[in-house]
């Protein structure tokens, strides 16, 4: 009696990749392109006219706006080379943006006394690239 045993094959044996994943993949990369790209002139806009965002007085996390604009300037940059990472199916894009976007969540939070209304949307976009990116399939090669 032969040990052989037939499995049904995976979703991946056929070397295809779904629809959804493939969205999934662009959605996510795209996004945080573009936010990383957004993030980035932000920063050089707290840089330069640092007097256009509200000051807080008493604010428990409050430093410098200047300070916001070079977090906001670097963090922007490497979101945006993730996303890069993402879209050229990387192996360690997901998890890298899967963590930059949660820091950009964290970011964005204490930014919110400064320019609410970017803030909150920034945060409900990395929670999307967040669950794109954790609901992908990896590919089988």
């Amino acid at each position: 009696m032969s040990d052989t045993t037939i499995h049904p094959p995976s979703a991946g044996a056929t070397g295809r990749t779904s629809g959804w994943a493939t969205g999934l993949t662009v959605f996510a990369s795209t996004i945080m392109i573009v936010v990383g790209i957004c993030q980035a002139l932000l920063g050089i806009a707290a840089l330069v006219h640092d007097e256009i965002y509200v000051s807080t007085p008493g604010y428990v996390y409050s430093f410098d706006i200047t300070g916001w604009g070079w977090v906001h300037l670097v963090l922007g940059a490497v979101v945006a080379l993730a996303g890069v990472a993402v879209i050229q199916r990387k192996t360690w894009g997901r998890l890298v943006g899967i963590v930059l976007a949660s820091l950009s969540i964290f970011a964005n939070f204490l930014f919110i006394p400064h320019y609410p209304v970017w803030s909150l949307l920034i945060i409900a976009l990395d929670v999307a690239v967040i669950w794109a990116l954790a609901c992908q399939q990896q590919d089988v090669v």
